[in-house]
């Protein structure tokens, strides 16, 4: 079984010699990101200048990064979200029975604990002392693990300024901008996401929403289906399934065809 220790070695390995200090290079940048970090430079200056420390001022918090601390928020409801449409007994199934390449939902919950915990740690710089994984690997236990985990690496990125995002670190084997960093552990997050909606259609469950509209919640947009997020906030999906599961009802398709090319 591939473990945690595992997880570290690989991430050693993979990183390059280390990362200059300084943030992007303009030619790494377009003419817009390049003017804001030249005013992101002046102002660090006026700030030397006058005796301030940029750090502590409120005024400089997440002026231009406030819509990845959202994204990540929201990013993190979908993946417990989607979690929560599983049932137990589903944690073993993989794609193919006889595959161990395709992986487990057990093993997709693992792997986003685990590869989550260790960008945050080893990328990013933020440690919040995550296990990462639940004592018991139960659906109910991997869904509360994250919530709490991510969580606090919320409250962390929340606190950030402009220039911690703009911070050159070593990613592998590049050296890239903490918010590039983050822009790519969403996209790595939504990947596997999908996935595992993907292991719910084989497994003949019901889907809610993620991004938008699904066959279960009415079809396609376009024949105006609605959007039915299985709980509308964290603490109602907390506490409903730890109740055995409150979901929201869906209304199912319909009478149109939920795919653009019906056969």
């Amino acid at each position: 079984m591939f473990s945690l220790s595992d997880w570290t070695e690989m991430l050693e390995l993979t990183h390059g010699p280390g990362c200059s200090a300084g943030r992007e290079s303009p030619h790494e940048l377009n003419q817009e990101e390049t003017g804001r970090l030249v005013q992101s430079e002046r102002r660090g200056t006026a700030h030397r200048a006058s005796g301030r420390n940029p750090q502590h001022s409120s005024q400089n918090k997440m002026a231009h990064y406030q819509f990845l601390i959202d994204t990540y928020e929201t990013e993190r409801l979908k993946v417990l979200s989607v979690w929560s449409m599983f049932k137990d007994e589903h944690l073993p199934f993989r794609p193919h029975p006889t595959d161990p390449r395709g992986r487990s939902v057990h093993e997709q919950m693992v792997h986003q604990c685990v590869s989550e915990n260790l960008w945050f740690m080893s990328i990013l710089g933020i440690d919040v002392g995550a296990p990462p994984l639940p004592e018991n690997e139960t659906r109910l236990a991997f869904i509360q693990r994250y919530a709490e985990d991510s969580g606090k690496r919320l409250d962390v990125l929340r606190d950030k300024d402009d220039p911690w995002w703009e911070e050159r670190v070593t990613f592998f084997e590049e050296c890239r901008s903490r918010a590039w960093v983050m822009v790519r552990r969403i996209a790595h997050t939504a990947h596997h996401r999908g996935q595992q909606t993907a292991l719910l259609r084989m497994l003949d469950c019901r889907l809610h929403s993620t991004y938008g509209p699904t066959a279960d919640t009415g079809g396609l947009m376009q024949n105006k289906a609605p959007v039915i997020y299985a709980y509308p906030d964290l603490d109602t999906l907390l506490g409903g399934e730890a109740s055995g599961g409150a979901k929201a009802p869906l209304p199912g398709p319909g009478d149109k065809p939920p795919t653009e090319r019906p056969h």
